[in-house]
């Protein structure tokens, strides 16, 4: 069963919405994946996701009401398959906590799987509109969807 970690800043708005995305995914699809995410700050341990990220992705279909953040820990090398961050400074930050080249093999953009190479982040809506929490929603489902049909 492929174990995928979702991670961003504060576990409150992007990496949360990726978890709900890919549980929805899983049990709609019977996936068979464990699915879990993580903040690389300790800011809003215990806090469920942003009121706004519960909203879009409820009108959206996506319950998030039951997740809560958690800080991403080096322990989490061991325990998943893949690691998606959500911009170059988590990626940086998670990859500080690397004690090997297996551990930094499993960290990548998460938008790679739809660009590969090309670098790209998931923009951060935290300090935007509504309209940047849809926009974030549909393009954190569409690399959700890629990936579900994708992953190995």
């Amino acid at each position: 069963m492929p174990k995928i970690l979702f991670v961003c800043l504060g576990n409150i708005c992007r990496s949360p919405l990726a978890e709900g995305i890919m549980l929805h995914l899983n049990e709609k699809h019977d996936l068979k994946l464990e699915i879990d995410s993580a903040g690389t700050a300790s800011y809003h341990i215990g806090e469920a996701p942003d009121d706004r990220t519960i909203a879009n992705a409820k009108k959206n279909g996506v319950d998030l009401s039951k997740l809560r953040a958690r800080q991403f820990s080096a322990s989490d090398f061991d325990k998943f398959d893949f690691i998606y961050v959500m911009d170059k400074n988590n990626l940086k930050n998670v990859l500080s906590l690397a004690k090997n080249d297996s551990h930094k093999q499993k960290v990548s953009l998460f938008l790679d799987t739809l660009h590969p190479g090309e670098n790209l982040e998931v923009p951060d809506p935290y300090y935007g509109t509504e309209k940047n929490f849809e926009e974030v929603f549909q393009l954190v489902y569409k690399a959700c969807d890629h990936l579900r049909v994708n992953i190995k």
